[in-house]
């Protein structure tokens, strides 16, 4: 009668806790209970990750520079070729004789003689336009370079968010477990106090819930792994935190122990730390949303998939540049004007008007001679580059469906896994421990089979936490992969 006292006692307080469901226990959902993270940290939910990194990200920054940059481009190769203005004077003068002497060496000023020149580029064969062209269709390049970084790094943040609360819902289960293991630890210590029960029956207790410790260190970790992931993508410091913020402490050893200590009243469980950062992860972890789409109009979507886009706008940047290299067969020509005025003394004979000044203008053409195997290099150059672009277009459109294949394939492989976890699996677990609690009672089971059953039941929350993952990082895996926004879950 009083061994079966003890058994009851420990059931209704400490392990028949940890096997209720959260919705039976009035917890919050898995991914919402608070935890005792430091009082700095701040919760933060998906939505407001993803709207940070639109301003926040630096990768997105440096993306829209680029567009900058190739804004200014355009500038420069829509602007005509800068005129050259040149300026000059005879600065000194001598005469030689018939004999080789030199007479009259002199220097002049610049009053006394001044030279201006104005040469100006003409270019032939549409050069500016094409070059324009060319400048366009590398801005538009940049924009959807910046829209794939956008794709590219939301699902990184998306995958470090849920691996995030894939931890937090596994740490909330095993924090859980912790604290219904406590519970009848200490009445087992109460009972051994009393000389209920022997004392090799709480050893035995004791060595069988350290995994459950290693359970609580390793998501901790997770936990904080996922936080530092998502901080990073945020622009902030990961490793800015209050030394000791977000503590777990340890159950104080010898409560309820026999006088006189003993190996029963050693440590059992350890210190953890939660959130080394200031962000404390929220979300609803147990929501499943459909997908609510169907796979051909996602297939569909892969042609407009942002690097795809950017891909097919590099082949026509390749394009243009190859007709601008072909208009280098029409060759430029270059023109300079020139007038100069000298009031230097000149050997003319004396005339009725003595000469002052002589005014002098200058017109002269120039086209650049022996350019043929130039132009054909850059034109040869040219076109190997638009054949690459174009062999990086086809390989980058089908890289993204090969990438949506497989994304629908683990879709679908989470989905049916997910629904075997929903449709009964972890009930199933958990009428398996009732069961196994009521022989127990019975006095057909042992403590140490409660706690096998108890582990088991564990397991299967940690899978079906697993299963829910799976299935949520699917639908942002879809999401990367079209292209196709709106199919990410929303937490």
């Amino acid at each position: 009668m009083r061994l079966a006292g003890v058994r009851l006692g420990l059931m209704l307080c400490g392990l028949a806790g940890a096997a209720m469901p959260a919705w039976a226990q009035g917890n919050p959902p898995a991914g919402m209970a608070p935890l005792p993270v430091g009082q700095a940290a701040r919760p933060l939910t998906l939505s407001e990750a993803e709207a940070q990194l639109l301003e926040r990200n630096l990768v997105l920054v440096a993306a829209r520079r680029g567009v900058d940059a190739a804004r200014a481009q355009r500038l420069v190769a829509s602007a005509l070729p800068p005129p050259q203005v040149s300026v000059g004077n005879t600065i000194g003068q001598f005469v030689e004789t018939e004999r080789g002497a030199t007479r009259g060496a002199r220097l002049f000023s610049p009053s006394n003689n001044i030279a201006v020149g104005l040469s100006v580029l003409i270019e032939r064969g549409g050069k500016r336009e094409l070059r324009t062209r060319v400048a366009e269709a590398q801005i538009g390049q940049a924009e959807a370079l910046v829209l794939d970084t956008l794709r590219t790094q939301l699902f990184q943040l998306r995958q470090a968010f849920l691996g995030a609360l894939l931890a937090r819902a596994n740490l909330e289960v095993a924090l859980a477990n912790r604290a219904s293991l406590d519970r009848t630890e200490a009445l087992l210590r109460r009972q051994l106090r009393d000389g209920a029960i022997p004392e090799g029956d709480l050893l035995r207790f004791q060595a069988s819930r350290l995994q459950f410790e290693g359970d609580v260190t390793s998501n901790a970790q997770a936990y904080a792994a996922g936080v530092a992931a998502v901080a990073a993508l945020l622009a902030a410091d990961p490793a800015a935190f209050a030394p000791g913020s977000g503590q777990i402490a340890p159950m104080p050893p010898g409560i309820g122990a026999a006088p006189g200590g003993g190996p029963a009243s050693a440590p059992t469980t350890v210190r953890a730390v939660l959130s080394p950062v200031a962000f404390d992860l929220r979300g609803r972890f147990d929501q499943a949303p459909p997908l609510g789409i169907g796979r051909d109009t996602l297939a569909q979507g892969v042609m407009s998939r942002a690097d795809v886009v950017a891909a097919q706008r590099q082949l026509n940047a390749a394009e243009a540049n190859r007709q601008l290299a072909e208009a280098g067969r029409s060759r430029d020509v270059t023109v300079n004007g020139s007038w100069a005025r000298s009031r230097l003394s000149q050997d003319l004979p004396e005339s009725r008007d003595r000469i002052d000044a002589v005014n002098s203008f200058g017109l002269q053409l120039s086209v650049p001679i022996f350019t043929r195997r130039i132009v054909e290099g850059n034109i040869g150059v040219a076109t190997a580059q638009s054949g690459q672009a174009e062999a990086q277009a086809r390989a980058t459109l089908l890289q993204a469906r090969a990438d949506f294949a497989a994304a629908w394939a683990g879709y679908e492989q989470a989905k049916a896994l997910l629904d075997l976890y929903a449709g009964g699996a972890l009930g199933r677990a958990e009428e398996a421990y009732r069961s196994t609690e009521q022989a127990y009672l019975a006095g057909g089971r042992s403590l140490l089979d409660t706690l096998d059953a108890l582990r088991t039941l564990n397991a299967t929350r940690i899978q079906a936490n697993q299963a829910r993952y799976a299935y949520l990082l699917a639908l942002a895996t879809l999401e990367q992969a079209t292209g196709v926004s709106g199919i990410s879950p929303r937490l």
